[in-house]
């Protein structure tokens, strides 16, 4: 389909896309949408950065009736940072209808604010298995007005171990509701979710091929005891803005973090034994380009709204073929050219066998020496992040951090970037030059009227 006209929207919800630059519909959009505007059951296989979030939103927030104020709509998400990503761009949906309430509800932070939240009402739950059970658990939630249940990232949840919490959350939803399925691969523990829990379920699969075309791959084999020294000098070859290395453990993340800090560049490492502050802190960093390189496992990257990726590095390889074409298809988006780039140890050798038996032709591997030769070259972040110690539960809104900066202080707006409002703290991102007079400012100065403690995030 060319336009989003064609797929039988409501102009409220036609001009609300039109206003937020949405142009024609995605290969899954196109497919999806119609359907469930129909009320079927959907399962849809499609890739991260393929459109699905606004696949199952538009239809969402088509049925919603503002006039009723119960849970209508429950979107289960694998982590916390995939259900912040989906409650924002469903709060962006819900433009086209007036006062639908989007909730979110994630384990990380404590649970007395959200049942506050929650005796107002919502037409629109976006969680985490876990914490929604733990409130299905308390009788703070319930979902006796529930029309539509989205699993996203269905494939994920159950690698996590959610299978048994989220046969539990569905057994507690009315046996008439519409269920949207979302997965980017489909082995068997996906088709037995799908039989459990859907009613003839229409069957939407997008291959994504595109983006491999613009993706240049090479493999190196390396010593244990040479990794960050790789890493290190692959940043220093390619020169990206922002690069996200892929490691398997904590401990991995932590090290290799630590090391490349070490040697001069700009890293934060992403695991889930991070704290809630601690995970929002190193994902705005890094989105606003305040932070050059990203370490993380597979779980915590899953899911993260990343544009502009150049260049991605294996620090390890990858468990399967799968993932590995996961984490590749991060780089090289919207036809940029991008680098992924492997690091293999003699010992990990059988995992770029496999991956090769499974594509059918012989990776490129390059020449480690030469690459260890590279002389290192840090990239300096072109922004500085500071964080106010006041958010949305305060009424600041990113207008208010703005016109602090750009008023009295004088610093041109053009200077300041993203600006992530969350519920106790904002983060603003500050061209570096300006970054100082920029914190002077916040220190001496007041924003909506009161004085607010910040500091460099």
């Amino acid at each position: 389909m060319s336009s989003f006209k064609a797929l039988g929207l409501s102009a409220a919800m036609q001009a609300n896309l039109d206003q937020l630059g949405y142009q024609q519909p995605t290969p899954v959009q196109a497919e999806a949408v119609p359907l469930a505007l129909a009320g079927k059951d959907v399962i849809a296989m499609a890739q991260t950065g393929s459109g699905k979030t606004a696949a199952f939103g538009i239809p969402i927030i088509e049925a919603i009736d503002p006039r009723c104020f119960r849970v209508q709509s429950l979107v289960l998400c694998p982590t916390r940072e995939l259900a912040d990503q989906v409650a924002k761009a469903l709060r962006e949906l819900a433009r086209a209808k007036d006062n639908v309430k989007v909730l979110t509800l994630c384990g990380g932070v404590p649970i007395g604010p959200q049942i506050g939240s929650l005796s107002h009402g919502a037409h629109i739950v976006v969680g985490t298995p876990g914490r929604v059970d733990d409130h299905l658990r308390k009788g703070t939630l319930s979902l006796d007005g529930l029309k539509v249940l989205v699993l996203d990232e269905a494939d994920r949840m159950l690698d996590m171990g959610f299978e048994e919490v989220v046969t539990s959350i569905v057994s507690q939803s009315p046996g008439g509701r519409q269920t949207l399925l979302f997965s980017a691969t489909w082995p068997p523990a996906i088709r037995k979710l799908s039989e459990q829990f859907q009613s003839k379920p229409e069957d939407v699969r997008v291959e994504s091929k595109a983006a491999t075309i613009t993706i240049e791959e090479s493999f190196y084999e390396i010593q244990p005891d040479q990794r960050a020294a790789a890493v290190a000098a692959l940043l220093s070859r390619f020169q990206p803005v922002s690069s996200l290395v892929f490691c398997t453990t904590k401990r991995d993340c932590d090290e290799l973090s630590d090391e490349l800090g070490r040697l001069g560049f700009s890293a934060l490492s992403l695991h889930g034994d991070l704290d809630q502050r601690e995970r929002d802190s190193a994902l705005v960093r890094f989105a606003n380009q305040s932070c050059t390189v990203l370490v993380a496992t597979d779980v915590a990257a899953r899911g993260l709204d990343i544009k502009g990726l150049p260049l991605v590095i294996n620090a390890e390889p990858a468990r399967d073929p799968e993932v590995h074409t996961h984490r590749v298809g991060r780089t090289g988006r919207a036809g940029e050219q991008g680098h992924a780039v492997t690091l293999c140890t003699p010992r990990q050798g059988h995992k770029i066998t496999r991956l090769e038996a499974e594509r059918g032709e012989p990776v490129l591997w390059g020449d480690t020496e030469a690459l260890l030769a590279e002389a290192l070259r840090p990239v300096t972040p072109a922004m500085k992040t500071l964080c106010l110690a006041g958010g949305r539960k305060d009424k600041v809104r990113p207008g208010d951090v703005m016109g602090a900066l750009t008023g009295e202080a004088g610093i041109p707006g053009a200077a300041v970037g993203k600006i992530d409002l969350f519920d106790f703290q904002c983060f603003v991102a500050v061209e570096s030059r300006w970054a100082s007079q920029a914190l002077a400012r916040l220190e001496k100065g007041k924003v909506k009227g009161r004085k607010f403690r910040v500091r460099y995030a």
